[in-house]
């Protein structure tokens, strides 16, 4: 942690060089690739000399590719630089650097060369030569505080330093750095309940593929790969994974490059959207993880996802669409469209939400899919295994808790049906931190993650774990009607509001047509004020006068006559249509959520008639998949089931409080005033 902390620092630094020429916004564009370029530089040194003499025995020789995996070979990595120069040699040429840089950087193989270009390098290079930076910060990164070899800093510090920079980044520009990493630890745990089930079945010879829709600098696929091989070395992992920020890709694709396996990893590690250009379309994965941004829009991906969604179950997002303010569960969507067969092994899949997609949205009215259409889909076909609330302060980016999903299309027998709810929230399962990171101030320890994991195994219910049926998630959302009730006065005021209505208002475009709208305005101020509390009584009075006024009058223009007499009124009897049914009162339409395991009518006559006697069930609403009555929806409340009632502070104890505050505000402005 203390080499962690030093070159974190240390290259942060950095920044202090070129403060005066670059804005804050562009300080990584500087920094990361000059970590990456020193990574390389320090992974590369032992075989500088073979490389070298490699090339210049075989380049004349041999063809591209058969001179890139001599290369290679020389240089003991599934990359190479046979260039001259090294960083640290850069330096005694300083009138030449900014040329000499950019032949070291073209002497990369070619698959390190995209890795560089994707941070648009050799702009950089060009910038920092134009304001006489350039000698400065190279210089700056051959320190041996830099000293980036293997042998010092493993990988996995290395994605932590990577990650720690993004972070300062995005905290000095008031951005998101949780869209970019996982903490460490919250990583470990989610690789360790991705395997869980399988770990002790690991065989050699075995393939296993993993995959990130959203990888970011490739941390936990990479650990994903240390933990399977913990249990078994010979098992082969093919690791696989999607990168939006093109920096941020070309760390996790560098990242795979140094880690000194097969260039397959890198080659894998694809970049771009996943949710309009998914680059692993007829893919399917053992292992899938991921933590998705929360809260962020995808409104830069609508018109693809929407053209994919049309496409229905022929698309990744057949399920529904969650808000456009919200994209997680188009992740998850995404994922769970790359499953195995169970036959085949099944997937399990690792997956960190906040609480919005637990809870977020009702059924639609209009069949319309949305978030609780996606957790009906998932949790009707049995794939949620277990969901671990986390504690909060733990991300680097908000204090929020968030919520590990574990899923899996083949479940173990004794968790068929059934849903495990871990709330690992509480202090027995976090560590205050000695330095706050953001606002990270909690961190799981080794014994914590165990702690999980063991309630996890044991899959029964505790002071921390409950097992649910997936039945009980669900409910049915019914409408329930409730009648109009209506006054009715021929008032000089509601009789002008007939002429806002549109059928009296139409009769105008002819001359017969305006004379009969004269005709009706002068047949309503002939009729008495008096109010009536009954449409009935009203409509006796009314039809007599139209025909004393001898008027022909459609349907819809009589209708718009008691529309505009009438006005709302608890007390007054029941409006019923010609055919004697109540009408219904649209503002005080509400909706009933009903136990799945409830009968409608049952719960209908306990629940609500003996409060509202008049009220009705709408039978128009039901379910399009099952014709039920009402729609069926699913929500999972974590306080629901863990919730803890904490009864108020003593009414003294308050008082005492604000009194001790009161007395330091005293004691300050007495301190000010007597200076």
């Amino acid at each position: 942690m203390s080499e962690f902390n030093e070159i974190s620092n240390f290259v942060w630094g950095t920044a202090d060089l070129i403060r005066d020429k670059f804005k804050r916004g562009d300080y990584e564009e500087v920094i990361l690739p000059f970590l990456v370029l020193r990574r390389l530089d320090c992974v590369l040194e032992p075989t500088n000399d073979e490389v070298r003499e490699a090339y210049e025995q075989y380049s004349d020789e041999l063809n591209d590719q058969a001179l890139q995996e001599v290369l290679k070979e020389s240089a003991d990595a599934p990359f190479y630089n046979y260039s001259e120069y090294t960083l640290e040699t850069l330096l005694d040429e300083p009138s030449d650097i900014e040329r000499n840089l950019k032949e070291y950087m073209h002497s990369f193989s070619p698959e390190m060369q995209d890795v560089l270009n994707n941070f648009g390098f050799e702009t950089t290079i060009e910038e920092l030569a134009k304001h006489d930076l350039l000698y400065q910060v190279v210089k700056r990164f051959t320190q041996p505080t830099v000293d980036l070899h293997p042998d010092r800093v493993d990988n996995a510090t290395m994605g932590d330093i990577f990650e720690e920079l993004i972070r300062r980044f995005n905290e000095s520009l008031d951005e998101n750095p949780g869209e970019h990493f996982t903490p460490r630890e919250v990583v470990d745990l989610m690789a360790e309940l991705a395997i869980e089930p399988d770990k002790n079945e690991f065989q050699k010879n075995q393939i296993l593929h993993v995959y990130d829709p959203c990888c970011g600098s490739g941390g936990m696929l990479t650990e994903t790969e240390d933990r399977i091989q913990d249990f078994n070395d010979d098992v082969e992992v093919w690791l696989f994974g999607q990168e939006v920020n093109p920096q941020t890709h070309a760390i996790a694709k560098s990242d795979m490059f140094i880690k000194g396996e097969e260039a397959t990893a890198a080659n894998n590690i694809e970049d771009g959207s996943t949710l309009s250009n998914d680059a692993f379309t007829d893919k399917q994965f053992d292992y899938m993880l991921a933590n998705p941004p929360y809260g962020k829009d995808w409104k830069s991906d609508k018109e693809a996802v929407e053209k994919e969604y049309e496409q229905g179950w022929g698309g990744r997002f057949g399920a529904g669409l969650p808000s456009k303010t919200d994209g997680q569960l188009l992740f998850l969507q995404t994922m769970l469209s790359k499953r195995q067969e169970p036959e085949d092994g099944g997937s399990r899949i690792a997956f960190i939400s906040n609480a919005s997609p637990l809870f977020t949205a009702d059924p639609n009215v209009s069949d319309s899919k949305n978030e609780c259409s996606i957790r009906r889909w998932i949790l009707q076909n049995d794939w949620l295994e277990a969901l671990i609330r986390l504690p909060n302060e733990l991300f680097y980016n908000t204090k929020i808790t968030t919520y590990v999903w574990i899923l899996s299309n083949d479940k173990p027998e004794e968790r068929g049906e059934k849903v495990q709810l871990i709330d690992a929230s509480g202090e027995e399962f976090w560590t205050l931190m000695d330095d706050n990171k953001g606002d990270k101030r909690k961190e799981l320890t080794e014994d914590q993650i165990q702690d999980i994991l063991k309630i996890y195994r044991e899959n029964a219910d505790s002071e921390n774990s409950q097992i649910h049926p997936v039945s009980e998630f669900g409910y049915r959302k019914v409408r329930i009607e409730r009648p109009l009730r209506k006054n009715f006065k021929a008032s000089e005021n509601r009789i002008e509001q007939i002429k806002e209505e549109r059928a009296f208002k139409n009769l105008s475009g002819s001359e017969e047509g305006e004379k009969k709208q004269e005709a009706i305005i002068e047949m309503l101020h002939g009729m008495s004020d008096e109010l009536y509390k009954d449409k009935e009584e009203f409509e006796e009075k009314v039809d007599e006068a139209i025909e004393d006024a001898g008027l022909d009058l459609k349907k819809s223009v009589r209708g718009n006559i008691f529309k505009a007499l009438g006005e709302k009124d608890s007390d007054a009897e029941i409006v019923r249509d010609s055919k004697g049914r109540p009408e219904r009162d649209t503002d005080l339409t509400d909706y009933e959520y009903v136990p799945l395991n409830q009968d409608v009518r049952d719960y209908f006559e306990e629940e609500v008639q003996p409060y509202v006697p008049h009220a009705w069930i709408n039978e128009d609403m039901t379910d399009p998949e099952d014709g039920g009555l009402g729609k069926i929806g699913y929500e999972i409340n974590f306080n629901r089931y863990f919730y803890e009632y904490e009864p108020p502070r003593p009414l003294g104890e308050i008082e005492d409080d604000i009194e001790e505050v009161e007395q330091q505000v005293i004691d300050m402005i007495q301190k000010v005033t007597s200076e």
